[in-house]
């Protein structure tokens, strides 16, 4: 059994994520793209994908709600890796010093099973963790306790000296439910004083 490791979220702790650094691109009016991320490909909408309902069920339908914005819609899926423009400022760098530290690293994310196959690939840091939880792959999400359970008997981790670290904070709460230990993130370096503090990294 793993007796102390860190589990990292992916999007907003890992990698940055917003459905508007693709639509930006495609659409010029700005109201009229705040319009379509909040009415047509929405967060709530792609949050079916990471659920694990998929894409071939999920395109057809919205494009029959909004036949003119067909195009748009089809870009979602082909052209899902622009939604995520690059790393959160300094967190690379901390799952680096934690695997050179001989941390054990983990992540749980909730993320589209088809959309996680085109995205791993490009990011050599998730080869840093030993098991990384892809919510639309095993069709539960967080918060729902049962994934961070799922997490401790995959893992192979005492949940006591585990520690969760996502920008939500009831996803954060999830893990806390099964005794897995919490860290809200807002960014990298108060993420660093909590590792340093746990004893996980020195300074």
């Amino acid at each position: 059994m793993i007796r102390r490791c860190v589990i990292f979220d992916v999007g907003r702790v890992l990698f940055d994520w917003d459905l508007r650094h693709l639509f930006a691109k495609l659409i010029n009016d700005r109201d009229e793209l705040e319009w379509f991320v909040t009415n047509v490909v929405t967060p709530e909408w792609h949050f079916q994908h990471d659920a694990g309902r998929p894409l071939a069920e999920m395109l057809p339908e919205r494009k029959a709600e909004f036949p003119e914005h067909a195009a748009l819609i089809d870009a979602y899926a082909a052209r899902f890796n622009e939604t995520i423009p690059g790393p959160v400022p300094g967190s690379l760098e901390l799952v680096e010093r934690l695997d050179a530290a001989g941390v054990p690293l983990f992540a749980i994310t909730n993320f589209g099973h088809e959309f996680w196959e085109g995205f791993r690939p490009t990011q050599p840091v998730f080869d840093r963790f030993r098991d990384i939880i892809v919510s639309g792959t095993e069709r539960l999400m967080k918060p729902e306790p049962a994934i961070f359970r799922l997490a401790i008997d995959r893992f192979g981790i005492d949940p006591a000296g585990a520690l969760f670290v996502d920008d939500v904070a009831k996803n954060v709460a999830g893990a806390e439910s099964v005794g897995i230990a919490g860290h809200v993130f807002v960014d990298a370096t108060t993420l660093e004083r909590e590792l340093v503090a746990r004893g996980c990294l020195s300074r």
